[in-house]
């Protein structure tokens, strides 16, 4: 396992060590009441709220990871993964029209040389190449829906890839989010079995680039290339 897999593996278990030591610090201050009572407040309408928040913020290169561990918080794990695939699938189906239809110069400026990578993979791979670069984060997931809107896979394609191959990453996240309710009300075997199913699905998340570059030898090359220009 080479440093950068190391320090991202690294970076997963921080992660998990800050939810425990927050919802262990908090347990008796956070009223998970509230926040639910506040997307209640809206009724029947209050997923989709949550949704259209998940979409503007998407399309607006605001932050999803902390979206996505709200909805785990306040839908739980498997709703909430439903929720946060939803918001995140339509907010990156807008950001890709708005780039295909109308600012296809202004994401070509920004994606720099990503950009001719990206066209040739798609070109070479179609739908295929793009539920790669959703299992291989190579560039940012806001930056990345805007720049396959400039490459010619087909809308419907774009939009099944994107929501499927997102699965993965959508579930381990909304999981570690859903975690905090376990923290308020949970006992200690149920938090420490829920920490443990948690920081397994985070670990598997870790391994899947290394799966599909492994499996996936012909995206080798330009993956490695897109990664070389997003480090420019």
């Amino acid at each position: 396992m080479n440093k950068a897999k190391v320090i991202k593996l690294l970076s997963l278990l921080a992660l998990i060590a800050l939810v425990i030591w927050a919802g262990l610090q908090f347990r008796d201050q956070i009223n998970l009441n509230a926040i639910q009572q506040t997307i209640q407040g809206y009724g029947f309408w209050g997923p989709f709220v949550f949704i259209l928040i998940y979409a503007a913020a998407t399309v607006l290169f605001l932050p999803g990871s902390i979206l996505t561990l709200a909805g785990g918080l306040i839908f739980g794990a498997w709703w909430g993964t439903l929720i946060n695939l939803t918001g995140a699938t339509i907010g990156a189906t807008v950001a890709f029209l708005v780039s295909r239809y109308i600012a296809s110069d202004w994401i070509a400026e920004k994606t720099g040389g990503r950009l001719k990578q990206l066209i040739k993979g798609v070109e070479e791979e179609g739908w295929k190449f793009v539920a790669v670069v959703r299992l291989v984060p190579l560039i940012p997931f806001n930056l990345l829906n805007y720049a396959l809107g400039l490459t010619r896979v087909r809308v419907l394609a774009y939009v099944i890839a994107t929501a499927i191959f997102m699965l993965p990453g959508a579930f381990a996240y909304t999981y570690v989010g859903s975690l905090g309710e376990t923290f308020i009300h949970g006992g200690g075997i149920e938090i420490v079995r829920r920490v443990a199913i948690a920081i397994g699905l985070l670990v598997l998340l870790a391994c899947i680039p290394w799966l599909v570059k492994r499996f996936r030898k012909q995206d080798a090359e330009l993956l490695k290339q897109v990664g070389e220009d997003d480090n420019e």
